[in-house]
Parts: structure tokens; sequence; C-alpha cells
């Protein structure tokens, strides 16, 4: 199965959720006030933020009346263009090499698993990793970590529990920049996004890398639970204010019948998804397309 059809599965709630509504929506409406009413209503239950389900349906009520074509298939279309123009709107980032791509994000997203994925994926394209166990002070995440480097066959780079962070990653740095290694992917401890001293632990990790490999290409990419809803909006928000964030991973889209935080994150914060877990597996981790994504949920 192809990456189209992995995230044609992932997103089988979402679709099912979204499009029986645009459905019952068509059914019963002609386009008019109500119909917008009610079409911004389930963007929002879609867990689009209010502000953006607004932007949509302003641009789909201009194009609408503009056009005077009020068949169902017009506007399912119309709205194909305008979701996947937002998440086009948010400019991925070339990825140039070497680099160093360090996670973020609250616990219980799946941020460990999500770099075994990244360690596959980057090998599957000819580079060398090795990834950084930043992540010193929760219990065990080291050797967690250390179970993923060996199914991916990478290197990594650890201390024991309770060590500092940075010295973690002037380490890997170090080593990376001594033996070539193309990626470098740097854990970190899952943090509540209200916890002030934490997002100052990632600004002097952050410091650590612009310092020590200043030639490197460097990405601080936030893993995001697809199930978590609205409140991605929040926690996007208060990391991209710590750290100014390059993008975003998205994990358990399988779990969701949601997922419209999505849009939100790009139209409000231009943040892009730049990768997409589609499975429990070690392959199952793909670069996010926008169309593909919202050709799964329309």
């Amino acid at each position: 199965m192809g990456i189209f059809g992995k995230l044609f599965g992932a997103l089988k709630k979402t679709k099912d959720n979204f499009s029986e509504k645009l459905r019952v929506l068509f059914s019963k409406n002609k386009l008019g006030d109500a119909f917008y009413e009610e079409l911004e209503e389930i963007l929002i239950s879609s867990d689009v933020s209010v502000s953006t389900a607004e932007e949509v349906v302003e641009r789909v009520k201009e194009q609408a009346i503009g056009e005077r074509l009020k068949d169902e298939q017009y506007v399912t279309e119309l709205l194909r263009g305008i979701l996947t123009g937002i998440l086009e709107e948010a400019e991925v980032p070339d990825l140039s090499y070497p680099c160093v791509i360090m996670l973020v994000g609250v616990n219980g997203v799946g941020k460990t698993t999500t770099i075994g994925k990244l360690a596959h994926y980057f090998l599957s394209q000819g580079k060398t990793v090795t990834l950084a166990a930043a992540d010193t002070f929760r219990a065990a995440a080291s050797e967690q970590l250390s179970v993923w480097a060996e199914r991916a066959k990478v290197r990594i780079v650890k201390h024991e529990e309770g060590s500092d962070p940075a010295a973690v990653i002037y380490d890997a740095v170090s080593s990376a920049k001594a033996r070539g290694t193309d990626v470098v992917i740097v854990d970190t401890a899952g943090r509540l996004h209200v916890k002030d001293n934490l997002m100052k632990e990632l600004q002097k990790m952050e410091r650590v890398v612009l310092r020590e490999y200043p030639e490197a290409d460097f990405l601080k990419l936030l893993v995001l639970d697809a199930t978590t809803g609205q409140n991605a909006l929040s926690q996007a928000r208060v990391f991209d204010e710590a750290v100014e964030l390059d993008g975003l991973v998205l994990t358990k889209l399988d779990g969701t019948a949601k997922g419209g935080f999505v849009f939100s994150l790009a139209s409000e914060l231009m943040l892009p998804v730049i990768f997409a877990g589609t499975g429990e597996k070690i392959e199952d981790l793909e670069k996010f397309d926008s169309r593909s994504f919202v050709e799964a949920i329309l």
C-alpha cells in the first residue's frame, strides 16, 4: 500500500464524520445563510477553530456567489480547493544536510516512536543518522530510544538519567560533525506547555545547537497527537513562542474522527505539517501532502 492508500486508511474516521455531515447539509439546505451557518458549525465540530472556520466559509460564499453555481459537487470542489490552499500557505521548509531535527511536545504524543520512524525514513533516503537522547528526566526514556535506535540500525548518544540535556546535545552534534553524519534527531522531555522553566530548557538546548553546529540546518518540530483536537492550537502557540517552530509532525491520525485543527495551525500560526504517522510500524511515517490530506477527508 502506497502513501495515498495509507493516508486514506488513517483518515477514514475523519472522512466518514466530515463527509456524512456535508451530505446531510446538502440534502436539506440550498445555498443561503442557513447553509453557510451550518457549514461553519460542521467545520468547528471537526476541530477547525472558529476564526479559521469563518474564513473558510467566507471564501466559499464569495466564490459561490460570484460563480452563481449552487450544486453539491461544485461547492465540494470549492471547499476542497480552499482547504488545500490554506495548508499550502504554510510553507514547508526546504531541508538541507547536515541537519539537526529537535522534536518537542507534551507527554504522551509519541515523540520517541516518531523519532524511530524518522530515523528509518532518513535511512531509506540514503542518509546517515544519529539519535540524541536528551530526555534525561523520564525514567527509562533513553532505554526506550535505544530500542528504536537498534530497530532502525542507527547510532545513539545518551547520558545517565538526570544529566543536563544540553550536554547530550553537545556530545551528539560534536560526534555528528566528526563523523560527517547527515541527520541528528533530538529527543526531548515531554513537558506541559504551561511550564515556563521547561520551555527555558528547550531554549538552552537550541542555543547549544546554534553555537556548536551553525553550519547545520536546524528544524524544531512539534509532535502533535491528532486526537488532541482544538487544544493543539494552544499547545502549538506556546511552543512556537518559546522556540519558533518550523513545523509539525502528526501522530495517531487513525485514532481521530476530526483533525480539522491542522487547517487552523496553518492559517493562524503558518505552521506546516511536515510528517504524518499513518500506523504503528517503523515504516508508517510519510511526508505530509496537503492535497492528499484534503482529498482523504472530503
